[in-house]
């Protein structure tokens, strides 16, 4: 949920070419691996050692090993192995539940279980996969015009900006915290009261794919309201002061009602059976980058969240008081 920051643009023409060498004067006696360094310096030194020893490298035609001394005219051979990383940045058909859209500004609504941006373990079929192919021209923005994510099993309103003056504008915007995201969130327990949740967020000391309250982390505050409450269970509409990563997770575990279906900060033994954590981003408003009008949209509740909240109304009815104030199931 933080600001994005730039990355280069893979160029296929550029890094999938196969490069063949001669060995220049002031390369002899070089081992093979520092040789290549020097020849090629557009690679990381990590990337030409993993050629090398994947066979992708020749010397004289044949594989050699990194620490093999080279002679002046001898001929190498490179095969590049484009990494995950480098060729997941490629336009895929994937569909968007696209809610704006016009030549400054994209707003999509994402559905539960579609990563945002390529990382391990999800190198293709992300959203930024379907951004590139359904707007092409994203490829020349960083990260295809992303500024802020939501977690991969998260579902709702996500900018995207289709400039780079645009991006430049929104993630401006999210560093004074003018931009409004509410959240809806199924919690463990009967929360009693609203409330704010002002407490540092950074990585966790021992969990490293985790995140904590920690007192070196970074200032985090979340805002919540109690919408109903059920037997065993609360449905709150969560505010964004800040943006740091699993914000709304991390606090409310730290506040002794996490969201029902977290499988990193949630209950490992609880009685509501939900597959994904009960999060939905349900509103965004922003000043629009070019007209500077104020800009609102709003993402109905899906169909799983639907179920989960009237499986719960009928289990333990809300209080007449907060009836009110329940979102609509469209």
């Amino acid at each position: 949920m933080e600001p994005l920051k730039s990355t280069e643009n893979y160029n296929p023409a550029e890094s999938d070419a196969v490069q063949t060498l001669r060995v220049p004067g002031n390369c002899a006696g070089m081992r093979l691996d520092q040789a290549l360094a020097s020849l090629l310096p557009r690679y990381s030194r990590s990337r030409l050692a993993q050629w090398v020893k994947a066979g992708r490298v020749t010397l004289n035609g044949e594989t050699a090993p990194a620490k093999r001394k080279v002679r002046e005219g001898e001929a190498i051979v490179v095969m590049p192995a484009p990494d995950a990383e480098t060729t997941s940045h490629r336009a895929e058909s994937i569909p968007l539940a696209v809610v704006f859209e016009d030549e400054a500004l994209l707003v999509v609504n994402k559905p539960a279980g579609l990563v945002v941006h390529p990382g391990s373990g999800n190198w293709q079929g992300t959203m930024l996969n379907a951004l590139l192919g359904h707007a092409p021209a994203l490829s020349t923005l960083p990260r295809a015009g992303i500024v802020h994510r939501l977690d991969k099993d998260t579902s709702g309103l996500l900018a995207v900006a289709r400039t780079l003056f645009s991006q430049t504008d929104l993630v401006r915007q999210l560093q004074a915290r003018t931009v409004k995201r509410e959240y809806l969130a199924v919690v463990h327990g009967r929360v009693a009261r609203n409330g704010r949740i002002e407490a540092p967020i950074g990585r966790h000391p021992v969990k490293r794919t985790r995140m904590a309250v920690t007192a070196r982390g970074r200032q985090a505050v979340t805002h919540y309201e109690v919408l109903e409450r059920y037997a065993a269970a609360t449905l709150l509409r969560c505010r964004l002061e800040t943006g740091r990563t699993h914000q709304i997770r991390v606090h409310l575990s730290a506040l002794g009602h996490p969201l029902v279906g977290d499988p990193a900060y949630g209950r490992r033994a609880s009685p509501i059976d939900f597959p994904r954590q009960a999060l939905h981003a349900e509103r965004l408003g922003l000043l629009h980058p070019v007209t500077r009008r104020p800009m609102e949209w709003q993402a109905e509740i899906p169909a799983d969240m639907q179920t989960l909240i009237a499986t719960l109304r009928a289990e333990g009815h809300p209080k007449p008081e907060s009836r009110a104030a329940r979102p609509r199931a469209r």
